[in-house]
């Protein structure tokens, strides 16, 4: 027999999730049946999907009830595998949580992932993430992907989960790629990676704020409208390749829109609007 569960459909900037609330962590999801709510011809359709779920009633989630985040943000891609974070989903998480009257942003909403607990503020794009320290790998990523005549040297970034940074030259060049299909790492990261695309605005800074362009790659997902931790990757890599006096704010085009990224005290920080679109109910298959 099947199990008909509510539903809330929401995005930021494109970035598009399911999310299904289940506070006491009695909804046991397959990869199967993730990957059947997010389908886009068969099920609600999605990037991901976003579990609802009290910190204490997860086994993954108690180090962030014991930390004072009472909720948990369960993430599935959208063939139904785990990660460790979602710039955008988190922000559309905490939209959820305010809409549904389950917590309030106030100075400052912890939320409990696989990447550690973040804290969500407002800002005046939306919701903002402290998405926390960042790390910028030491060795190049050869990148191969259609549309690119030749094979790209990526630069690694983590930000809580894996990234790799390509600069093209034109937005011309961004335009062209194929991302149908799974660009190609070498080495391949021991759990996959995302895989951004940029290219800097003309000027590159202008009034003291970066700007660039980017497309992305999700894994296990696909190409997506936006990618919030991968916007963070973005920047952080354009500022890399920048050097001394690289600004800390950027701007960063996508095509779902535009997100804000700033570095402060060794953090990076994402911020950008949401949106909840509607509410339904489904039949788990």
């Amino acid at each position: 027999m099947s199990q008909t569960v509510p539903f809330t459909k929401g995005h930021g900037t494109g970035n598009d999730f399911v999310i299904v609330a289940d506070p006491d962590g009695a909804l046991d999801l397959t990869d199967d049946q993730v990957a059947a709510l997010c389908d886009r011809r068969f099920g609600i359709g999605a990037d991901g999907l976003l579990r609802v779920v009290r910190s204490r009633a997860l086994g993954e989630g108690r180090e962030a009830a014991a930390s004072g985040a009472e909720w948990f943000m369960d993430y599935r891609n959208a063939d139904g595998s785990t990660a460790e974070m979602c710039g955008n989903g988190i922000r559309v998480f905490a939209r959820y949580l305010e809409d549904q009257g389950l917590a309030a942003v106030g100075e400052g909403l912890r939320i409990g992932t696989r990447a550690g607990i973040k804290t969500l503020t407002r800002s005046d794009r939306g919701y903002e993430v402290d998405l926390g320290p960042w790390r910028i790998e030491s060795e190049d990523v050869l990148v191969r992907a259609h549309g690119l005549p030749v094979p790209r040297p990526g630069v690694g970034v983590d930000v809580g989960n894996p990234h790799v940074v390509v600069a093209v030259s034109a937005d011309t060049e961004l335009d062209d790629l194929d991302l149908t299909r799974r660009p190609l790492l070498d080495p391949e990261p021991r759990h996959g990676a995302n895989v951004e695309f940029v290219v800097p605005r003309d000027p590159l800074v202008q009034g003291g704020v970066g700007a660039i362009r980017m497309r992305v790659f999700e894994r296990g997902v696909g190409e997506t409208l936006s990618c919030g931790t991968g916007v963070a990757a973005a920047a952080l890599a354009v500022r890399h390749w920048a050097g001394a006096g690289a600004p800390d704010d950027w701007t960063v085009d996508v095509p779902g829109g535009t997100l804000g990224v700033r570095m402060r005290d060794g953090h990076v920080l994402l911020s950008g609007p949401t949106a909840l679109v509607f509410h339904g109910e489904v039949a788990l298959a």
